[in-house]
């Protein structure tokens, strides 16, 4: 029995849900998210708030029925609230600048980084070594998040990269040369 995919849903004021055949539409003041479903598992309106439902008792649907109701519990909170991920660019001369729908990133190589922003996702750039990722979908907020990041991982000899704020690197001694 899923503890989780039992727990209802509850619908903020100012959004609105459809369900489709296979997914659910969900709407609000940040924007418009579509989330598939699982083949089994079905989503009903009940007393304002939404309740997943599996379509038969069947071992292989309760795996499922959870994950379902997070997506959705996801993509609810999406559209109302929005998701956010900070990261700190840590290191002498490395730094990122926003030109237009770009991102430009000086990280130590011979040459400049140019990141195109993807659709739906809003970045903003603070003193030129705080990034701040926001946006409704909380995978491709994650996602884009992880892909800056991964432009010039954080050394753990140097401390120098890309991190998420408040990441805390466990530094190693390099070698003596004695």
């Amino acid at each position: 029995m899923s503890r989780i995919g039992n727990k209802p849903i509850p619908i903020p004021k100012g959004v609105t849900v459809k369900i489709a055949p296979g997914a659910v539409e969900v709407q609000g003041p940040k924007g418009k998210l579509r989330q598939a479903l699982p083949p089994g598992i079905l989503f009903a309106q009940e007393n304002g708030s939404l309740v997943a439902k599996r379509q038969r008792e069947d071992d292989g649907l309760r795996k499922f029925h959870g994950l379902a109701r997070s997506l959705v519990a996801n993509a609810v909170t999406g559209v109302t609230e929005g998701f956010k991920k900070e990261l700190d660019i840590v290191g002498i001369g490395y730094r990122a600048e926003l030109k237009g729908k770009q991102v430009h990133f000086a990280l130590g190589y011979s040459h400049p980084i140019v990141f195109d922003i993807p659709n739906g996702i809003d970045i903003a750039i603070e003193k030129q070594t705080h990034i701040t990722v926001t946006g409704a979908d909380r995978q491709l907020v994650g996602q884009v998040a992880a892909v800056i990041r991964r432009m010039r991982k954080p050394d753990p000899y140097k401390q120098k990269g890309v991190r998420y704020t408040g990441e805390v690197l466990k530094k190693k001694v390099g070698k003596t040369g004695a």
